[in-house]
């Protein structure tokens, strides 16, 4: 499976040379996984768009519209009513959707009550991957996880959870750290970090070494993603391109 990162940005101000541009994922340079605000105007000629989410910062570049089929839920499909998209196809949670000849599996994420959320199972015949850019908890997580050869989640925060509450519901992103925790329970070795938040733009290659140590000591090969990285991913490994 061939992976590009076309921007790596959380919704957040600051900016760095490789983290620019609000988070998406080009898959098998086919299909593109959210839209957020920066790529207004140019993201480019995908041949599909799937979205997570209906935040701004991941829907928001298809305010005029996109000239490829677009596949979202039902939910995110309820919040982009005003949005000029032409082909709406919807993705069902749970029921996978052949896009492009990659089949891409939604399972519901705690992460917004206002833009609930979903990650994506995302598998060819070489991998499967787990892609998730905005995280609070999975809900099921190990049939969600089972079997993955790779995570890609949410680089919000290091270690500190960015939570609130919600009556009785907890909204917000998990750190990286919760997360690597996820993989080490379901034997994920290998992690991406994208959606970068403050601390990764910010700190640089410091904030690459501690996340290195928290994959290290939960035996999890951890990656930070930056704008352009791009990988291809098989059942034995991942290789970086560029």
């Amino acid at each position: 499976m061939r992976l590009l990162f076309p921007g790596t940005r959380g919704e957040i101000e600051i900016r760095s040379r490789v983290h620019r541009r609000h988070s998406c994922l080009m898959v098998e340079e086919r299909v593109l996984v959210d839209c957020g605000a920066d790529w207004l105007g140019g993201f480019g000629s995908p041949e599909a768009i799937v979205l997570t989410h209906a935040h701004p910062d991941h829907v928001g570049g298809l305010k005029r519209g996109a000239d490829c089929p677009v596949y979202a839920t039902p939910d995110t499909w309820a919040r982009l009513k005003r949005y000029p998209i032409r082909d709406r196809r919807v993705i069902a949670p749970r029921r996978p959707v052949v896009v492009c000849g990659v089949t891409f599996e939604a399972f519901p994420v705690t992460h917004s009550l206002i833009a609930p959320a979903v990650g994506y199972r995302i598998t060819t015949r070489a991998a499967g991957v787990f892609y998730i850019p905005d995280v609070a908890d999975i809900q099921e997580r190990h049939r969600v996880l089972s079997g993955v050869t790779l995570y890609i989640g949410d680089g919000a925060s290091i270690t500190r959870p960015l939570l609130r509450r919600r009556g009785e519901t907890i909204i917000g992103h998990a750190s990286v750290r919760d997360q690597l925790d996820w993989c080490h329970e379901e034997t994920i070795e290998q992690a991406i970090v994208t959606h970068c938040g403050s601390q990764i733009v910010r700190e640089g290659s410091a904030a690459i070494d501690r996340l290195k140590t928290l994959g290290k000591e939960r035996g999890v090969d951890v990656l930070v993603a930056y704008d352009g990285m791009e990988m291809t991913v098989a059942r034995n490994g991942t290789r970086i391109l560029d």
